[in-house]
């Protein structure tokens, strides 16, 4: 222990927010108030100070908070981050000896209660050797001893101060000392707000506790927190039935996914497809040759894509190294000139291209035959395709990341996300990577993300809680979630309170799809349009960032593929369009474009829903029937839903709603805007609810006070 440490008498403690004893950075936005609290403490009855000291990786200096007692020996502050990137914070908590000794004084004067005449005569007449002289007090003696002790501390401040403050402190600690020196009968309090002030800047930090480590927080931009995706193939965009679709048709695309509302439109690997054992319609083992095969076997050495002229001779020779890799176009959607086109239309739309990671390869891919190692090889000297017993994918080769070239493998890994950022993308979706080292990701995005700091990463994490969570402390912005599975009341409810309430909401940003082109959940195939109605409610208002397959859900396409051998169910859709071209018409009649069109149009006009901190769930008398709240701090706007979960019959039910979560007094009554059916109602704490499935399957209520 160090001298000094012996001297310090505060102790810090349950420090929060923080993941993991500072290990993983917590998760902000550009803007948000940082609220940091501790357990601030120490022996006896002298008073305390702390601050909060923090900075951006790119301060010299830190930046003070101070922190204030609230109970308990709590305390609690808050700061703003106002730069993305990474940020670091510590707490400093140390004896306030002037606050101390002010607090004393102030006891010290109010004992000053001079004897009156009469007081002062009846105790002489008792006590006649006493001689009480009227007027004398001493408890004004100990008032003066204790101006001088205040004037040596003053002194010691202004040691401390700079130039005027410092000339203030020496004048107001002679001020004292003068003031000692008259040794008046009474005293009045010297020490007014000013003074404390004064002397809070300059403390005495010779004896300060502090945390024995920097905390990280990590603040991304604002869609990482609220967001609405698209999901779409492009070769299936062309209006020519059969026809592979390119970048051209998709950017023709356009203006209607951004009319519905849509902030991100994401594609699947826009990469050359393998051609050894591709796959056929339905995931058939033998493809005719015309077939287009999976965009997730990627790589093809005969494929032909052009460098951009915009492009640097470096980005271009990356390319030329990569023919047919995860750094190429696949020949039929177009050029790396078509792909940039197509990122700037979307721009031009409020919109962000996002592309899909798929760290894996067809044998047809470049790597296989110029770095064999980085796979595994079977014993004939194969190298092993993907398998989850008994599916086997021999059209995809996964990575070996216990490879001896483990180094080479990780920077080509990098160099492809840096690839596609070169050409305008800031918005990747990761498939599975939960079947990749984690320390690979911790070390990959930490270094993308401090050079690309407005890049996001959505992890498609279908996995176990624990890899799931650590995936996101390791840098992804936000996850794919268990919301596909979570159909029941019960369910949802448990679900939500979970992964978006600390300290699991301060690293994971869930995303809400409630279909993928892999998962086409039952609930979708039993219940129809109505359940395809009611989850993408759900979805749209329970989390700020969620997204859909399409034009599949629009047109509430629920025919499941043949169960596997040995299963009773499947979750993948028939004629899928993973393994084959589907061209569809959105707008068709009976489509769920309308209904979209107005959810993210609500999301939009609504900041109550465009984060997850807030969500409250209300009490209803019906399991059938969800009930929840969002609101913004200062309550100035408020959204209720209610939504029934039943696909097939109308539900009703009485909801008991928590006034105070919506900003409401008690038993006061307030007008609701149903903005879902445009209707308005007057509520209170108990309100009669009825839910048609597939007509009126919801409200969205905007909560309306009563002036």
């Amino acid at each position: 222990m160090k001298a000094v440490h012996g001297r310090r008498r505060v102790v810090i403690g349950d420090v929060n927010p923080q993941i993991d004893a500072g290990e993983y950075p917590v998760r902000r936005i550009l803007g948000d108030e940082v609220n940091v609290t501790a357990a601030i403490f120490a022996d006896g009855k002298d008073e305390l100070a702390a601050r909060v000291l923090y900075r951006h990786s790119s301060d010299s200096r830190w930046r003070l908070a101070p922190m204030l007692p609230t109970e308990n020996d709590l305390w609690s502050s808050t700061f703003q981050v106002d730069k993305l990137g990474a940020w670091r914070f510590t707490i400093q908590g140390w004896v306030d000896h002037f606050a101390t000794w002010a607090k004393d004084l102030k006891k010290r004067i109010a004992a000053q209660s001079p004897p009156t005449p009469e007081d002062a005569a009846s105790t002489a007449s008792e006590n006649p050797e006493v001689g009480i002289e009227i007027g004398a007090n001493p408890a004004a003696q100990d008032v003066a001893l204790a101006l001088q002790t205040g004037a040596l501390l003053l002194h010691e401040a202004a040691e401390r101060a700079r130039r005027n403050d410092a000339k203030r402190l020496r004048e107001i600690a002679e001020s004292f000392e003068k003031l000692a020196e008259e040794k008046r009968a009474m005293y009045d309090d010297p020490c007014d707000e000013a003074l404390m002030e004064l002397t809070a800047r300059y403390p005495d930090l010779a004896n300060a506790a502090e945390l024995d480590t920097e905390l990280p927080i990590w603040v991304d931009r604002e869609r990482a927190r609220f967001s609405a995706w698209y999901e779409l193939f492009p070769r299936s965009a062309s209006p020519v039935p059969g026809q592979h679709g390119t970048f051209r048709d998709v950017e023709k695309q356009l203006p209607e996914i951004a009319a519905m509302g849509f902030d991100i439109l994401y594609m699947p690997p826009i990469h050359p497809i393998g051609r050894a054992f591709r796959k056929g319609p339905n995931n058939a083992t033998e493809a005719l040759p015309d077939a287009p095969g999976s965009p997730w076997a990627i790589g093809d050495r005969e494929a032909q894509a052009s460098a951009p002229a915009s492009v640097s001779k470096k980005a271009v020779k990356k390319v030329a190294e990569d023919q047919g890799g995860h750094k190429s176009i696949h020949p039929q959607l177009g050029t790396f000139a078509g792909f940039e086109s197509l990122v700037h239309s979307a721009r031009q739309h409020e919109m962000e291209i996002a592309l899909d990671i798929a760290f894996q390869c067809s044998p047809d891919h470049p790597w296989v035959t110029e770095h064999p190692d980085w796979f595994i090889i079977r014993p004939d000297g194969s190298i092993q395709y993907a398998e989850n017993p008994p599916k086997k994918y021999q059209d995809i080769y996964p990575l070996n990341f216990e490879s001896p070239d483990w180094r080479a493998l990780w920077d080509e890994l990098y160099s492809v996300f840096e690839f596609w950022i070169q050409h305008g993308v800031h918005v990747f979706r990761v498939d599975n990577p939960h079947t990749k080292s984690l320390l690979f990701w911790e070390w990959c995005l930490d270094k993308l993300r401090n050079k690309y700091p407005e890049t996001i990463f959505l992890a498609e994490a279908f996995t176990r809680p624990h890899v799931m969570y650590s995936l996101a402390k390791r840098g992804f912005n936000q996850s794919y979630t268990y919301f596909t599975w979570r159909n029941t009341k019960a369910e949802l409810e448990s679900y939500l309170e979970e992964i978006t309430q600390p300290p699991i909401s301060d690293f994971f940003g869930p995303n809400f799809w409630p279909n993928t082109p892999d998962i086409l959940h039952k609930t979708l195939q039993e219940g129809g349009r109505a359940a395809f109605m009611h989850r993408v409610i759900l979805a749209a208002t329970l989390t700020a960032n969620y997204g859909i397959y399409g034009p599949a859900y629009e047109l509430a396409e629920n025919a499941p593929a043949k169960p596997a051998a040995g299963k009773t169910e499947s979750e993948e859709y028939l004629d899928s369009e993973k393994y084959e071209i589907r061209q569809r018409y959105r707008n068709a009649p009976d489509s769920l474009v309308p209904l979209i069109t107005k959810l993210n149009r609500i999301r939009h006009e609504n900041r109550a829903l465009q984060s997850n901190t807030s969500l409250h769930f209300h009490s209803i008398d019906n399991p059938q029937i969800i009930c929840y709240s969002k609101t913004t701090p200062d309550f100035e706007n408020t959204i209720l839903v209610v939504v029934n979960l039943d696909s097939v019959k109308e539900q009703t039910g009485w909801a008991s709603l928590d006034l105070d979560k919506i900003g409401c007094s008690p038993n006061e009554s307030f007008l609701v805007d149903d903005l879902l059916n445009d209707v308005q109602y007057p509520w209170g704490s108990h309100n009669y609810i009825a839910l048609q499935p597939g007509i009126r399957p919801a409200h969205i209520f905007l909560v309306k006070r009563i002036a």
